[in-house]
């Protein structure tokens, strides 16, 4: 029968550049996560890990300390080192930090339970940011959760993570029929929102999608856009160069960035023009403060809440989770 302490086992590997100290915290903290160490479990002295992986007391010290420190595990004098809690690290990878993005994290770790350390990183749409986030991360994790974005490397880079561990979120550019996603519809759903406001849109000559070369937005947007205006007569246009927007009376606007809110905003000021009758906004992406602005900011956003509810239960139920998040159009003054 083996003892408590002969259930921990860990590879150590002295040629890598990352620290053997924390190989040993992340080779504790994976045992955990995968319930080959429970609470409870006695791990091994500080003896027996130097010994049997060639590493100096300090070493060993070092790495029982930060995980005392995590309360991953727990020393009781005279008999050793316990595993206090099954406590599991979640990776959580999102590309920029907005307000819409504000509204996710928390949704996503306000529904995890309080065993579960969310680490959280962006890639800025930096491919090498990305792939060093990832690189980093194998192994050190119970579960990932990735927002990726429209890049050929992105998919090699999050090949070596398990499938069954791992999440796309937000947007459908490199999942297959094995990946676990909950993703937002950037294309069917905008228009079907939007044939939702027709009668709004009706009140105005012209509709103009700014779509900022700045951008990341999926460019499918802007396709469904052009179909919506072809299929019910709209005039239209799509300004993607942020200097030439300059806002007229009886032109409606649609953006994908708040930036370019800004702007309209302060030429409505500058032009005394009232949203909502001489001209017209529609905003992508829900934030807390647009129900605010001025009186009212009309938006057509997925449900980020409802995303990052939906990425936590994937984190603690072990099922396959492939789903959309609903897009909805809000109405408010500025249409």
């Amino acid at each position: 029968m083996l003892k408590e302490e002969e259930k921990f086992e860990f590879i150590i590997n002295h040629d890598s550049d990352i620290p053997k100290y924390q190989q040993l915290v992340d080779g504790i903290t994976n045992a955990i996560a995968e319930n080959i160490l429970q609470k409870g479990d006695l791990l091994p002295s500080v003896n027996v890990i130097c010994k049997t992986y060639q590493l100096s007391r300090d070493t060993v010290f070092k790495a029982y300390t930060i995980l005392k420190e995590q309360n991953t595990i727990e020393s009781v004098p005279n008999k050793g080192y316990y595993v206090a809690g099954e406590t599991r690290k979640v990776l959580l990878v999102l590309d920029t930090f907005k307000a819409y993005k504000e509204v996710l994290y928390h949704s996503f770790v306000n529904n995890l339970p309080d065993n579960v350390i969310t680490d959280v990183q962006f890639h800025h749409y930096n491919i090498d940011v990305f792939k060093t986030i990832i690189n980093n991360g194998i192994g050190k994790y119970y579960k990932y959760v990735v927002m990726n974005f429209d890049h050929k490397e992105i998919a090699p880079a999050l090949s070596a993570i398990s499938k069954d561990k791992l999440l796309l979120i937000d947007w459908n550019i490199q999942a297959d029929k094995a990946n676990n996603y909950v993703f937002q519809d950037f294309g069917k759903a905008f228009y079907n929102s939007l044939t939702e406001a027709v009668d709004l849109f009706k009140k105005y000559k012209k509709i103009q999608f700014v779509y900022p070369d700045f951008t990341n937005h999926p460019k499918e947007t802007v396709e469904f856009f052009k179909k919506f205006c072809a299929d019910f007569g709209f005039e239209y246009e799509v300004i993607t160069d942020p200097k030439k927007f300059n806002i007229e009376k009886g032109i409606a606007y649609i953006s994908v960035s708040d930036r370019i809110l800004g702007h309209f905003l302060e030429q409505c000021k500058e032009k005394d023009y009232e949203p909502g009758k001489d001209v017209g906004f529609l905003s992508y992406n829900e934030t807390p403060m647009k129900k605010f602005i001025y009186k009212g900011i009309s938006v057509v956003s997925t449900d980020f809440k409802e995303l990052g509810t939906k990425a936590a239960a994937f984190i603690t139920h072990d099922e396959e989770t492939q789903c959309y998040v609903p897009t909805n159009l809000i109405i408010r003054e500025s249409l």
